[in-house]
């Protein structure tokens, strides 16, 4: 595929714009009927008020359903299969995300994760590489030796 895909090119611009939302998983919550929603948007998508103010959202949650796709475009070939889900997280806000540091076979609904930084693409023709929150399973700490397991 030409370096001009819009599958492969990432517009610095829009990479600077979106860098707070992905990388600290801020949302926005409704004054007027007060639930929050992210990705951040100019309105509520519940009521269409524009009084919202921003609020730091929960880094951990649930998966309430989930998808795996092997089939992707190049920009993404790497990590394929690539699982998405739909996690409520521990105060009910809902977020569409790529779980990561689990297998498709592991993967079921129900299951405890945490936000976690990591790469979500990179631009083959340009080099910029970037980066947000993904979900991975729960890890907590197995003995006194500071081994993890997932929970």
């Amino acid at each position: 595929m030409p370096s001009g895909s819009p599958y492969l090119t990432i517009s610095p611009a829009a990479v600077w714009r979106t860098r707070i939302p992905r990388y600290r998983l801020v949302g926005y919550e409704c004054k007027k009927c007060g639930r929050r929603h992210y990705p951040p948007r100019p309105a509520c998508p519940y009521c269409g008020s524009t009084e919202l103010v921003e609020v730091e959202l929960p880094r951990t949650g649930v998966v309430e359903t989930y998808s795996i796709v092997y089939s992707t475009p190049d920009g993404y070939r790497r990590a394929t299969p690539v699982i998405t889900a739909i996690v409520r997280l521990d105060d009910g806000t809902r977020v569409a995300t790529a779980l990561t540091d689990v297998l498709p076979e592991e993967v079921h609904t129900g299951m405890k994760v945490e936000a976690v930084f990591r790469k979500l693409r990179e631009d083959q023709g340009h080099g910029l590489i970037e980066y947000g929150v993904k979900f991975r399973p729960v890890l907590v700490p197995r003995n006194g030796r500071g081994e993890e397991e997932r929970a």
